[in-house]
């Protein structure tokens, strides 16, 4: 049998049901020791905060897909969230793993852009991101947001079918150079895949959407906004689709010549002009459903989340409403 406490503030938090100390939520971090801004002494030193408030355990992702397994065993195991340590590739895996289980996912920013850290609202500095991490500890919530899906593949905020698929798969590999020059490297590999295959003989495809039957050369598929930043500017392809909507927005590069690049690199990066509003765009808002094939028996590129996942004759766009709960 047990005592009866006699201090008095014990006794009332006992008849009213208070813990006094409050169980610490389990949270996993999935690093990417290959991320561009992530180093062995900057991840110890976030992972050892981050104790200070959580039960927490740290794993280095060791291949591809790693973040998918990682997530779906901490799912299975109960954990309340898992944090991304890494750009938007690792935590693309990480959602796939997570998708469907009351596991939240956080993130911290890892790579060069961070994409869904920004639409979340999540700092862009890993030290400003890990105090807010800290903050929720007190506060803790999390909320559901929509997943596309590109065949068997789950994505955060975009995925495309052409040129940007080409360029991402270029970037990629040349780690070195995509860390050293971000940007200015993706706009170098964009001009010379243009230049050299899509002003000679690009890729042809067709896009059904909401009725419609589109051909183009590249297409575009957003689950959020923006499709990607370039430096501190937001580029949106389509518009309409947020992590809330429970639909897509698409948009199809019908063709491109010399002439266009110039009206279409300023208005994906003007703050007034839209690239949906371009002669050679065609964009349609408020889908569920988007089937892409090719047109000329050329496998079609195709990057989730600004990661390359392979070439594909046809991929079916969907969307999973609330499928995923995230710390934000």
């Amino acid at each position: 049998m047990s005592a009866v406490s006699t201090d008095p503030v014990e006794r009332l938090e006992a008849a009213l049901g208070i813990s006094q100390t409050a169980p610490r939520k389990r949270m996993l971090v999935i690093v990417n020791p290959y991320a561009t801004t992530v180093s062995d002494r900057l991840k110890n030193l976030v992972v050892y905060a981050l104790r200070g408030s959580y039960d927490v355990e740290a794993v280095d992702t060791q291949k591809q897909g790693h973040a998918t397994e990682l997530g779906r065993q901490a799912a299975r195991e109960g954990y309340d969230a898992v944090v991304a340590f890494g750009g938007d590739g690792t935590l693309n895996e990480a959602a796939n793993g997570l998708a469907g289980s009351a596991t939240a996912l956080g993130c911290l920013p890892g790579g060069r852009t961070n994409v869904f850290c920004r639409i979340l609202g999540i700092p862009h500095d890993v030290v400003d991101a890990t105090e807010h991490l800290l903050q929720m500890a007190d506060r803790w919530t999390t909320r559901a947001v929509d997943l596309g899906t590109a065949g068997e593949r789950r994505f955060l905020f975009s995925a495309g079918l052409g040129l940007d698929a080409s360029v991402v798969e270029q970037v990629d590999a040349h780690p070195q150079l995509k860390a050293r020059f971000g940007e200015y490297y993706y706009t170098m590999i964009t001009l010379r895949l243009f230049n050299r295959h899509y002003l000679r003989r690009p890729p042809q495809l067709e896009a059904s959407m909401a009725g419609q039957r589109l051909e183009g050369i590249s297409a575009f598929v957003q689950n959020a906004a923006p499709y990607t930043y370039f430096g501190t500017r937001r580029i949106d392809v389509g518009e309409g689709a947020t992590l809330h909507s429970g639909d897509l927005s698409a948009a199809v590069l019908r063709r491109a010549n010399l002439a266009d690049i110039p009206t279409l690199a300023w208005r994906a990066l003007s703050r007034r002009a839209e690239v949906s509003s371009h002669r050679q765009v065609s964009a349609c808002s408020g889908v569920s459903e988007v089937e892409i094939r090719s047109r000329d028996e050329r496998p079609l590129p195709l990057q989730v989340d600004g990661d390359y996942i392979g070439q594909f004759d046809q991929v079916s766009f969907g969307i999973q409403p609330a499928a995923l709960q995230v710390v934000a």
